[in-house]
């Protein structure tokens, strides 16, 4: 599953614009006064004005072998949320993969992952200082829910994802290595890893690709509605 197109809301515009286009340093596909896109990898990835705050938790997919000059790269631009005092790699044994995270303009949760030999970076690359054109593409958006496994089979059938990780109980994920949707119940899981942040649901739109099919939806109101 690729995620080609991912729609978010923000009251926080302006700043957001001044973050992708100044501090991470992606040009702009489109630049208007109430939206604004960036092309990440094979994904675009758009804001859009709204009077009202949410907050998401989203994730770039980057080459496995690339993690370390990443982080590199982001020290010299933010701050990234540390996992402990000494801690700033979350390890995910289920996934085979590593993490790290920091806050975009909105206070969104963002987060780099890094997972084992999935597009390793050639060998020539390897001492070169990392950049933002090396990210692969939008590799997760979240879905809280109250019932994880009536949503995990609603996208299953919608889109003939599977459930990747995780539980159908507390948190799982559904799609693959490329892909995939965060399910967190959020009467039990309440908070964003590695944050206090409450997860809530917030709306967006995405286009995605699963098997050679395109897919478009909004969700919104807790509900998927196909486009």
């Amino acid at each position: 599953m690729k995620i080609l197109k991912l729609t978010l809301f923000t009251n926080q515009l302006e700043s957001e614009k001044v973050f992708y286009n100044e501090v991470l340093g992606f040009s702009f596909l489109e630049n208007h006064s109430t939206y604004f896109t960036v092309r990440i990898g094979w994904s675009e990835l758009t804001f859009k004005k709204s009077a009202q705050e949410y907050v998401y938790h989203y994730c770039f997919l980057i080459p496995s072998n690339r993690l370390d000059k990443a982080i590199v790269w982001l020290e010299q631009r933010l701050n990234i949320i540390k996992i402990s005092s000494s801690q700033k790699v979350q390890r995910f044994e289920d996934m085979k993969a590593n993490s790290v995270y920091f806050f975009d303009a909105s206070g969104n949760i963002a987060e780099l992952i890094a997972i084992d030999d999935f597009y390793a970076a050639m060998s020539g690359n390897l001492i070169q200082s990392f950049s933002a054109k090396e990210i692969l593409g939008i590799n997760e958006i979240g879905i809280p829910t109250l019932d994880i496994e009536n949503t995990n089979s609603e996208l299953e059938e919608k889109f003939s994802t599977k459930l990747w990780s995780g539980n159908t109980y507390r948190f799982g994920t559904n799609g693959n290595k490329e892909g995939r949707f965060l399910l967190p119940n959020y009467n039990i899981k309440k908070t964003w890893f590695p944050t206090s942040i409450a997860i809530r649901p917030a709306p967006f739109e995405i286009v995605l690709e699963n098997d050679d099919k395109q897919y478009a939806f909004v969700f919104d109101n807790k509900q998927i509605r196909l486009l």
